[in-house]
């Protein structure tokens, strides 16, 4: 099919989507319920600090019918997070700015801006910052629902953390760290 002829029946199944009461808007409804679109600036989204790693999340789960919650980490050198294995969310790593030592399955790199990891379920990983800039990270785990760990690991009481309440408490979650 030729691209103007494709272009030109998807406008026509655009047209119809439009029309109240059309199967293909009901099927489309039932497919997204009640999502709305969301526009978060830079600037906008949670902050917590889950354990030196300030994360600022932007999208949650609520936002997106548990499919997905999205975080930008801003970390310091020498931040990280030990070797562990999720059994709910696979996750996803882009790094905007800084490098990142990231282990999947037993391979260790090092990510720079732009580059991308992905770290499925029941995978060990871990990363850690290296080097002397500040490092940013977006991170995507789907489905969502690890934003309330987070939030749980962000009210802990500041200083140094109990490994065994944040290995307690990550636990309940589904993840699990490699000793």
């Amino acid at each position: 099919m030729k691209r103007q002829h494709f272009l030109k029946s998807l406008g026509g199944i655009s047209l119809l989507a439009l029309i109240p009461n059309f199967s293909i808007t009901k099927h489309l409804k039932t497919l997204t319920g009640n999502l709305k679109g969301k526009i978060i600036r830079n600037n906008d989204g949670t902050r917590l600090n889950v354990i030196g790693d300030i994360q600022t999340h932007k999208l949650i789960g609520s936002d997106t019918n548990n499919q997905i919650v999205e975080w930008v980490d801003d970390v310091e050198p020498g931040v990280g997070i030990p070797p562990h294995i999720h059994t709910k969310e696979d996750e996803i790593f882009r790094v905007i700015k800084g490098e990142i030592e990231i282990m999947v399955d037993g391979k260790t790199t090092v990510l720079k801006a732009g580059d991308v990891a992905f770290a499925p379920k029941n995978i060990p990983h871990s990363w850690t910052v290296i080097g002397t800039e500040k490092a940013k990270m977006i991170t995507s785990a789907f489905p969502a629902g690890i934003e309330i760990m987070f939030k749980e690991l962000n009210d802990l009481p500041s200083g140094p953390p109990d490994f065994k309440v944040v290995s307690e408490i990550c636990g309940r979650y589904g993840i699990t760290f490699m000793t």
